[in-house]
């Protein structure tokens, strides 16, 4: 995996989920990210791919709910859809906050490759602090 920053967006899987978002009128998507985080198929062992996927839905839902996190190049077509979509969908939807805080759970669990791939980098911390931010945020 490409990563280049601890941020949601700082990696490909997430700039590939968010191509894929543009495509999506509604949260939908967004929902689906989330089951596939937190499917039986993902109990036991949460691939990589889907957990960077899953912070990154994670993340246009707490934009959508004017909680953003960082801004940069990577975040200007995901901003666009939460604008077009905030015009439909602005009531907040309590349950995909819960599926939110228990996908952060599972990522942040033994169980999770991308927390081991970050422990094994010397910005394990960084990214850490950075899911954390991302939990408090979708929280709030």
């Amino acid at each position: 995996m490409g990563t280049w920053s601890t941020s949601a967006f700082g990696n490909d899987f997430a700039l590939d989920w968010a191509q894929d978002l543009q495509e999506s009128k509604d949260l939908f998507f967004i929902e689906d990210t989330l089951n596939n985080v937190l499917s039986p198929d993902s109990a036991d062992y949460l691939e990589a791919p889907f957990a960077a996927e899953g912070l990154a839905a994670i993340e246009v839902l707490a934009r959508l709910y004017g909680k953003p996190g960082e801004d940069d190049e990577n975040t200007e077509d995901v901003d666009a859809w939460v604008e077009e979509v905030s015009k439909k969908a602005s009531k907040r939807r309590t349950d995909l906050i819960e599926k939110s805080q228990r996908a952060i759970e599972h990522i942040l669990s033994e169980r999770s490759e991308l927390r081991e791939l970050w422990q094994d980098s010397e910005h394990y911390a960084d990214w850490r602090a950075s899911v954390e931010a991302l939990k408090a945020r979708i929280g709030a």
